[in-house]
């Protein structure tokens, strides 16, 4: 007791000497480090990241991601500005050049009493390798101290000693940083860890007290500044105009400075002469609540011990009362029915992210209101009009369970099934008017990064969106949206692709869907036999360039961790103003879909094999892992059967994606994402039609793993 006694103060005591030191800092180049040099730290597995810099001559924004506690990836724009995009006014105007590039750190040992952690580390792997290094480093904290030991090649390399790798094979004594003989985007597998030298380089991070969890850095920084960019101007690089100014010193140094948990300040001094400053914004989406703790709880049913009573005098009473209290809830009752000890509900619900959580509230409902003689709880789930999940509870078991919140007590003796549901077999069913309306009214933006015309383009737009429900398995969505300001008068560059253009004539959409657009309008119908089979009939204006007709089917075992589908679809391509006419390009495609999800880490694996919109056949693979909180990460890669010059910059489709649930952001629950995903570049080479309301994705609670997933929230 002593002993646990000291922890909490020593807890206490150095969460107030050290506020806001939860989360490691990011360094100028994005990833977790120090100042210029990386560290072997990484922030919690389900953290997002946003970092920005400005150290001469370079800007850089990044997007970090750590989906696995040993590994960490990042995306970035840099601005280098003593270089042109082209010698071209015509074609770039005065836009300085706008390298990307893609970084990753793999932690290859934990820190514990007596040693350090240790990662190894890449920048710039696919990208034009101008800041390409990899690195292998050490840190290791004692109380307030973090102290990293490296060694780096590529641009890490500016100290002289020789590359170790080159007593193993001669191969390593040369590093080409060339790209002449490709399209760009390649991983440069042959240059890693290569080159003559390597460099060392190391730091310390000081944790400062009573300084609202400011920390100071100092390093000796190992990178080669004649190597990094365009160092020498025109003799490095065609495009650019002047020299960089290089290094009187290798000590950098300076502070980060906390002004929330999730927000930090950095200023330092680097190079001997170059005052840096940027910020980085940072949110474990790992856990279950990550920003904002909710309070949106349960609220008892007033007066419960009086429709105890009036409930036990009739069914129709139990009825009628489980409607009243469930739909102002949001738990809309499809249909009940009592059978014996008995008392089954179906519901549908579209605010909470959690299955179980909603499952629980409708629980807790039906504890307060129903008659003693109830024994027995079953709880179908049903979404788009097609039944998903069914609990079976004994009613003690569940209550007995609540106030002390274990909710895995309580799942000693429950029931969790599949679920065909057929309305005709319950004795209760509300009547429900159709058709049905939903809309609302949303500010958005159409934007497009990282073009030669300029690095940002947006219009802000007004959107209306509407769903019609004409009967529960079939409905009608629409979207559209009225331009209120944009910037792209300057728009210009025109498609260079030599394959049929589904996507890379997005400039001409852009200029001619200013003003007012038709985004979608599309008739879904939703199907399901037995338990496990699942199909959809959909047609419209499926998305802003392509109208198609088509369809999936899906089997996906409830107790299965696996799904396989196919798709198809007849489509013909937009006119420029996304209103209602077509261009003259059509075609089918369609793919055989293979889903497999891992149970630990919930990393969900997708491969898709067929036929894109260009006509190119291949493969896309997808891997993505959703978190506690409902974030998701994920990459993706495609595989098709035309040439490298075909598809043209970039060699091959690839990028990455993150949802997080925009209840993180408030104190109450709803469902729903904000995503951003990015590719390099906009190519028409392994495209696919964006329909919305996959199977998989509207399937995602007809499957027994996703629902023990979150059986935690049950009394949430």
């Amino acid at each position: 007791m002593v002993l646990l006694f000291s922890m909490n103060v020593f807890a206490d005591l150095s969460n107030y000497i050290y506020p806001y030191s939860k989360y490691p800092s990011h360094s100028n180049n994005g990833t977790v480090g120090l100042i210029q040099m990386p560290t072997a730290r990484l922030m919690p597995e389900g953290s997002v990241a946003f970092n920005f810099s400005n150290v001469d001559p370079y800007q850089r924004g990044s997007i970090i991601g750590t989906p696995f506690n040993w590994f960490e990836a990042s995306y970035q724009y840099t601005d280098v500005d003593n270089a042109l995009y082209s010698l071209s006014p015509e074609f770039s105007g005065d836009q300085t050049y706008k390298d990307k590039s893609f970084d990753a750190k793999f932690l290859l040992l934990k820190e514990s009493n007596y040693l350090p952690a240790v990662a190894f580390g890449a920048r710039d792997l696919a990208g034009t390798g101008v800041f390409s290094a990899e690195y292998i480093v050490a840190s290791k904290r004692f109380n307030n101290l973090d102290f990293t030991l490296g060694m780096g090649w590529g641009t890490f390399s500016d100290n002289g000693f020789k590359n170790p790798f080159r007593y193993i094979d001669d191969g390593f004594d040369v590093r080409d940083v060339s790209d002449n003989e490709t399209q760009g985007g390649e991983f440069s597998v042959g240059n890693y860890l290569s080159g003559r030298e390597v460099g060392i380089f190391g730091g310390v991070e000081v944790y400062l007290p009573n300084l609202r969890g400011a920390r100071f850095k100092i390093e000796y920084d190992s990178t080669d500044y004649e190597k990094e960019g365009f160092p020498f101007g025109r003799e490095s690089f065609n495009f650019a105009f002047e020299n960089v100014r290089q290094p009187s010193s290798k000590i950098n140094f300076g502070v980060v400075y906390p002004l929330t948990e999730n927000f930090h300040l950095k200023l330092f001094h680097v190079k001997g002469h170059t005052l840096s400053f940027g910020f980085s914004f940072q949110a474990d989406f790992g856990r279950k609540m990550p920003l904002i703790k909710k309070k949106d709880n349960h609220v008892e049913v007033p007066d419960k011990d009086i429709y105890k009573i009036v409930t036990t005098r009739s069914d129709e009473n139990l009825y009628k009362a489980s409607l009243l209290h469930l739909n102002p809830r949001d738990l809309k009752l499809q249909t009940a029915q009592v059978t014996d000890n008995t008392f089954t509900v179906v519901y549908s619900q579209s605010k909470h992210a959690s299955w179980m959580r909603s499952t629980g509230r409708v629980l807790r409902v039906l504890d307060e209101i129903s008659p003693e003689k109830i024994k027995t709880f079953e709880v179908g789930n049903v979404n788009g009009g097609l039944g998903m999940f069914k609990v079976k509870i004994d009613r003690d078991d569940f209550a007995q369970n609540i106030n002390t919140n274990t909710p895995l007590v309580a799942l000693k003796d429950v029931e969790i099934t599949p679920f065909n549901y057929q309305r005709e077999e319950y004795d209760f069913t509300p009547k429900v008017e159709f058709p049905q309306l939903f809309w609302s009214i949303v500010p958005t933006l159409r934007m497009q990064l990282g073009g030669p015309d300029g690095f940002f383009f947006g219009n802000l737009r007004l959107s209306g969106k509407a769903e019609v429900s004409l009967a529960r398995n079939f409905s009608v969505k629409a979207s559209a949206s009225y331009g209120l300001t944009d910037n792209f008068a300057n728009l210009k560059l025109a498609s260079d692709s030599v394959l049929p253009h589904v996507r890379t004539d997005i400039v001409s959409y852009l200029r001619e869907g200013r003003g007012f657009t038709l985004d979608t309008f599309q008739v879904d119908r939703f199907f399901k036999f037995g338990n496990d089979f699942y199909a959809k009939l959909t047609a419209g204006y499926v998305e802003n360039m392509h109208a198609a007709a088509g369809g999936e089917i899906l089997y996906r075992p409830f107790f299965r961790n696996f799904a396989i589908g196919a798709e198809a679809w007849q489509t013909k391509q937009r006119a420029y103003d996304m209103k209602f006419d077509f261009l003259d390009y059509e075609t089918v495609t369609g793919f055989i879909n293979l889903f497999y999800k891992e149970p630990k880490t919930q990393v969900l694996f997708a491969i898709r094999g067929g036929r894109f919109l260009a006509k190119d056949s291949g493969i896309n693979f997808d891997f993505s892992r959703r978190f506690k909180s409902g974030a998701k990460m994920g990459v993706f890669f495609s595989l098709t059967d035309i040439s490298e010059y075909e598809f043209g910059e970039g060699s091959f489709d690839k990028g990455f994606y993150f949802f997080i649930p925009v209840e993180s952001f408030f104190d109450k629950y709803s469902k729903g994402a904000v995503g951003l995903g990015l590719r390099p570049l906009t190519r028409d080479g392994a495209a696919s039609l964006k329909h919305t309301h996959t199977l998989y994705g509207v399937t995602e609670q007809g499957q027994f793993l996703n629902i023990n997933r979150d059986w935690d929230d049950l009394y949430d």
